[in-house]
């Protein structure tokens, strides 16, 4: 079962898996001291733009890809915009009460939430987990012994679901009725999970015996087939990182697209 979306290579791709996972956490931490709404609000443009321009997958896909992520947005923002803190009064309703402080704190909360979602999409569609998982054993010095062992895992998720599938359709092709009542779920899970459980025991024996077998025992230092280093490529990007924030904090200051400073309550 072929499950991998047609996509072209950009300069994203060519950048260092090591420092692009380093930047990314430096910026999502980064972002959790920024408390200005308008702020935020041109750094989550500028991040969706970059994605959308140079992921490399088509505009159509990467938009049906971020929709989950407004889900994300609206349930974030909608609890603290109904139950927040704030004089201001817009509505009131029960237990509901809307105001002027909790919308903006909310409407700044989702956002938040919406752009670590948009900056780790662009990293799983611009970073190949082979080379990520090399470049961290030749930059950061990860024992190939993990390295490995998170690469044969993530390469048992496909394989999981094309089990998962066969299953399913030697279940319906034996014609197994589905039970009905409380005791549908129960017989659901026995059904799949013991089956995918088993094989998954059978394999990760086999993938054990196999690195035991090949000297994966960290013990020695080995040699590489994909070589992972850096390029001009990991300059451009730092750039564009430094160029965002700093566009995005003059742009606010110059051009605020919300009448609203600090969004913390009492500020």
């Amino acid at each position: 079962m072929n499950m991998e979306l047609v996509h072209k290579h950009t300069w994203l791709h060519r950048i260092n898996p090591s420092m692009k996972l380093i930047v990314m956490i430096a910026l999502f931490l980064f972002l959790l001291f920024v408390h200005y709404l308008n702020w935020l609000v041109y750094m989550t443009l500028f991040a969706f733009l970059l994605l959308w321009s140079f992921s490399g997958y088509s505009k159509r896909v990467v938009t049906l890809m971020a929709i989950p992520f407004f889900l994300v947005f609206l349930s974030t923002a909608s609890s603290m915009i109904m139950f927040g803190k704030g004089e201001t009064t817009w509505f009131t309703w029960g237990i509901i009460h809307v105001t002027e402080e909790s919308f903006y704190r909310g409407f700044h909360i989702g956002l938040r939430a919406f752009l670590f979602a948009v900056l780790g999409l662009m990293f799983a569609l611009t970073t190949r987990p082979v080379l990520l998982f090399y470049s961290l054993m030749q930059q950061l010095c990860l024992k190939p012994k993990y390295a490995y062992s998170f690469m044969a895992g993530i390469r048992l998720i496909p394989i999981m679901m094309e089990e998962f599938i066969t299953i399913r359709n030697a279940l319906k092709v034996r014609g197994t009725r589905e039970r009905t009542g409380y005791t549908k779920l129960f017989h659901t899970i026995q059904s799949y999970s013991i089956p995918l459980l088993a094989q998954s025991i059978r394999r990760a024996h086999r993938i054990a015996v196999a690195m035991d077998t090949k000297g994966f025992d960290g013990e020695r230092e080995r040699t590489y087939f994909y070589k992972v280093g850096f390029s001009k490529f990991d300059s451009y990007f730092m750039g564009s990182i430094i160029l965002m924030v700093s566009v995005s904090y003059i742009l606010s200051i110059y051009l605020p697209l919300f009448p609203t400073g600090d969004v913390r309550y009492g500020n």
